[in-house]
């Protein structure tokens, strides 16, 4: 492909106010979904003259997320491939499962104003943190359909857990995993391709393994990969 042509940084929405921005969406109708930290998923019009006023309320799950550590919260969204359709959307956070700090990837579904719905929650994974830092954060479709997680090492320093190399835990991990189908009594569906699909002593969800905190990835527009 040809190289890129120069790039400048330039201010963009500078007049809007925000509680601890940690992630962006798009909305297939043009607005910015802004995630906060908190349990806040904010909406913000196409418009760089946009101020606070503007703002509008896509989701908001507070009373479920603890965002207390300062790895932990609300950490992304990823709108469905076919959102148009369905209204479905996934975000990933972390709260407090039996009394112990638990990624959480759940579905959601907008409502009938379009906006996100708090009850509509399904949880697909839990994954409990045995400490506060290294949550990982990004969940993304990516070009096939699938549902990608990033999932941390589970904290600490050194991986004290060795969890990483770890095929039986989830931690350390990118996921894989097929939000439209279900496999056995999961809600969801272990695609066939993954490396370690049909292997008995390994989570089939595995993608890649022996990460330390994959906070945010990518797929490139031009290879998909």
């Amino acid at each position: 492909p040809p190289a890129p042509g120069p790039v400048e940084l330039v201010p963009a929405f500078t007049n809007l106010p925000f509680n601890y921005p940690v992630g962006l969406g798009l909305h297939p109708d043009g607005r910015i979904l802004v995630v906060e930290k908190r349990g806040v998923i904010k909406a913000v019009p196409d418009d760089p003259a946009a101020t606070g006023a503007d703002l509008e309320l896509f989701l908001d799950i507070q009373s479920k997320v603890d965002a207390s550590k300062s790895e932990a919260g609300l950490l992304s969204v990823a709108l469905h491939p076919k959102f148009t359709e369905n209204g479905q959307f996934i975000v990933n956070y972390t709260g407090i499962v039996n009394s112990k700090l638990t990624s959480i990837i759940a579905r959601y579904h907008v409502g009938a104003d379009g906006l996100g719905d708090p009850s509509t929650e399904e949880r697909l994974l839990e994954i409990t943190q045995p400490f506060n830092n290294h949550n990982g954060g990004q969940a993304a479709f990516g070009p096939d359909g699938m549902l990608y997680i990033g999932m941390g090492d589970g904290g600490s320093g050194g991986d004290p857990g060795n969890r990483s190399q770890n095929l039986k835990e989830l931690l350390g991990k990118m996921l894989r995993i097929d939000v439209d189908t279900t496999t056995g009594d999961l809600p969801y569906g272990i695609p066939s391709d993954n490396p370690f699909a049909l292997n008995p002593d390994a989570r089939g969800e595995i993608w890649a393994y022996g990460l330390r905190n994959p906070w945010r990835f990518s797929f490139d527009p031009l290879t998909g990969q």
